[in-house]
């Protein structure tokens, strides 16, 4: 299920079902990222990371239904980057999997890091905007948002996504912080591209290469 929605936003997932088989096959292989459970067969996950980290420095997710904190000290400590804990919301997962990235240096747009929307070019290596021959001038956390929105483009994007993702933090009720980043964004590319679901999160509306 988990690859699945995975694969629907944007990612590239190979599987393995056991301790042994993950601990080779994220050994053999390059990945930007590695989902793990600490419950394996064969070989625990506590293990797995602890024998990866000898020769791969992939970043590394623990997924696991052990909540004491003593268990995440030892998987933080083993070396892993993030660690979530079962059961958890797939939106919250991407939104993880997202910052990790996005503090190991991978987050791109794959080859083609370029995307125009109409008169609108986002290029996410040089973090630039323009619309027209003119650059837009944003700030660091607009154009994250904007490179996040563009990510799931078509897909309602909610506010505690958002939040997670790039303000390290729970949204609130009253936390207003994000409607006036995403008010100064549409302010300053010109266009309504961004829409807002009304006590859900925003969504990106245009497609690659759309005439707005």
């Amino acid at each position: 299920m988990m690859r699945e929605f995975l694969f629907q936003n944007g990612c590239q997932v190979d599987c393995a079902y056991n301790g042994r088989d993950g601990l080779a096959r994220a050994v053999k292989k390059t990945y930007d990222l590695i989902l793990l459970d600490v419950m394996l067969p064969l070989i625990s996950g506590l293990t797995v990371l602890q024998q990866l980290r000898r020769r791969k420095q992939a970043p590394v997710i623990m997924l696991t239904a052990r909540v004491h904190r003593q268990d995440r000290i030892e998987g933080l400590n083993a070396g892993a980057d993030d660690y979530v804990a079962k059961p958890f919301d797939p939106d919250e997962l991407l939104a993880r999997i997202r910052a990790v990235l996005r503090r190991a240096g991978r987050l791109a747009f794959g080859d083609d890091s370029i995307k125009t929307f109409g008169e609108i070019r986002v290029n996410v290596q040089t973090r630039e905007v323009w619309t027209g021959n003119r650059i837009v001038d944003l700030t660091a956390l607009e154009f994250d948002i904007l490179e996040l929105l563009i990510r799931s483009a078509g897909r309602v994007v909610s506010r505690d996504e958002i939040t997670a993702s790039l303000l390290d933090r729970e949204a609130t009720p009253y936390d207003r912080a994000l409607d006036v980043h995403i008010r100064h964004l549409r302010r300053k590319l010109g266009h309504t591209m961004i829409r807002t679901v009304r006590g859900v999160g925003y969504v990106f509306t245009a497609e690659p290469g759309t005439n707005l």
